[in-house]
Formats: C-alpha cells, sequence, structure tokens
C-alpha cells in the first residue's frame, strides 16, 4: 500500500473512500499525476479505480520499472548473490550495508556538473599518474571490520591504483584515492550518511559532496578511519584538495 504525504495533508492509504475523495480531490489528483493509481470505495466495496494518464507504450514501461523496483530495490542479499542479480541485469544498481540499491538517471545540472569536474580532474592528473574515471564505474569499497564490501558507483572518482588492481575481466577492484557525489533530492541522505561512512572506513582518502542547490562543495580528508578535515566551499570560492596536492578548482566553474 503506498502513503500519500502532501504537505499539509494527513497521510491516506491508496485505497480510500468516496467521501475521503470528495473532501481531498485535488490531494488525489496530485497524488495519481506522479504516476499512482488510488482506488476508491462505495459501501465498503472497490467501485472506482483512478490511474495516470499514460499512453498504452508509457504504462507498460512504467509497470516494468515499478516491477523492477519491486523486485531488486531494498532487497537484502549477500555479496555473492548481489554480483550474480547484477551481471544477470541491465539496470544501475549499488550493494550498500546488504542492501540492493537501485540507481535513477541523472538530471542536467547533474549531468553538467560531472563534466565540469571531470575537465577539472583530467588536467589536473596529467602527467601524475592517476586516472579519473565517472560512472557508471563500479567500485567494491571494502570496509574495516566488515565481511562484504559495498559495490558503488560514484559520480567521480580519482584512483592511483589502477595497473596493480585491475582484475582478468578488466574491472576495477582497488580504492580510490578521491571520490565525489552529486546530491540530488533521492540520494542525499544516502551520501552523507551511508556513503560517507563506507569511503571513510575502506581507505578512501578524500570524499566531495557537492550540492546544486547550496551551490557548494562539502570537503572531508580521511585519516586513520576517521575524519581528519573538513570544510565547505562556496560558488565564489576556489575548491583544495585535502589530499591531492595543489589541485584546486573554481568553484565557479564547477556550477554552471
Amino acid at each position: 500500500m503506498n502513503d500519500i504525504n502532501n504537505e499539509g495533508h494527513q497521510k491516506s492509504s491508496n485505497i480510500i473512500t468516496a467521501t475521503e475523495l470528495k473532501s481531498n480531490l485535488g490531494t488525489y489528483l496530485d497524488y495519481v499525476i506522479d504516476n499512482n493509481e488510488v482506488v476508491i470505495t462505495k459501501n465498503g466495496k472497490k467501485a472506482v479505480r483512478l490511474t495516470p494518464y499514460l499512453t498504452d507504450s508509457d504504462r507498460y514501461f512504467l509497470m516494468k520499472e515499478k516491477a523492477l523496483d519491486y523486485r531488486y530495490g531494498g532487497k537484502k542479499v549477500s555479496y555473492e548473490e548481489f554480483r550474480e542479480i547484477y551481471e544477470k541485469s541491465d539496470m544501475r544498481m549499488e550493494f550498500i550495508n546488504g542492501e540492493i540499491v537501485l540507481l535513477s538517471s541523472p538530471s542536467i545540472i547533474h549531468q553538467e556538473i560531472s563534466g565540469n569536474l571531470y575537465v577539472g580532474f583530467k588536467e589536473y592528473l596529467k602527467g601524475k599518474g592517476c586516472k579519473v574515471f565517472y560512472a557508471p564505474f563500479d567500485v567494491h569499497f571494502r570496509k574495516e571490520g566488515f565481511k562484504d564490501p559495498d559495490v558503488m558507483q560514484p559520480d567521480l572518482l580519482v584512483a592511483c591504483d589502477v595497473a596493480e588492481t585491475t582484475d582478468e575481466k578488466g574491472r576495477y577492484m582497488g580504492t580510490p584515492v578521491l571520490v565525489v557525489e552529486i546530491l540530488s533530492p533521492s540520494t542525499r541522505s544516502k551520501d552523507m550518511v551511508d556513503k560517507l561512512n563506507t569511503f571513510m572506513i575502506s581507505g578512501v582518502r578524500e570524499f566531495w559532496i557537492v550540492d546544486p542547490d547550496q551551490e557548494t562543495i562539502l570537503v572531508y580528508g580521511f585519516k586513520d578511519l576517521d575524519i581528519d578535515h573538513f570544510r565547505t566551499y562556496r560558488k565564489q570560492e576556489a575548491v583544495r584538495s585535502y589530499w591531492l596536492p595543489d589541485l584546486e578548482i573554481s568553484g565557479n566553474i564547477v556550477f554552471p
């Protein structure tokens, strides 16, 4: 059962009475427009179903996506099970704390920021032996004290151990020195809590959190599996790396 939680309204299930529909018509219409369904009952029996207006092809892909989300999203599996599922799927997914997390498509501003940072890192790394990669690019973060690693697709990462940690299938199995995540409404809490903890205890040296809404970049520096440095940079400032010597990128270049 889905819940409605629009600001200013109480939560209601997606099966409602005709009276509830009359009292909160606007709320339920908004809920349906957001690609949900509402079933209206009369005299205790299901009478009417409200669904979003979609073409046949749109409805097919929407239902397929929801079925996949129900099948995999939030599912608790082992590391080995995740790898088996991932190999057979064409969906983008991560494995965090034993749970499968499905990834949505990024926004335009997300891609612009990612591209701007990639160019800045690429220019800095010329002749330095390290490489910058952008998503989708799997990284197996092996956390201190945990049996199974987390598998994530950071928006950007800088790796200096590519040659010695690439397996026979051409997959990177090392630990990046720097990881960047660009926030979105759906990933904000995950990036700022779960991923920060994973990066910190898996040997990553530096973590940048880019906030497109606030136009800020949070830079965390890690030492001995703990936070050693933290600073917030704004758009008008130059972002300085904690770990990479002399790396500096202007915030005006990062944010479009």
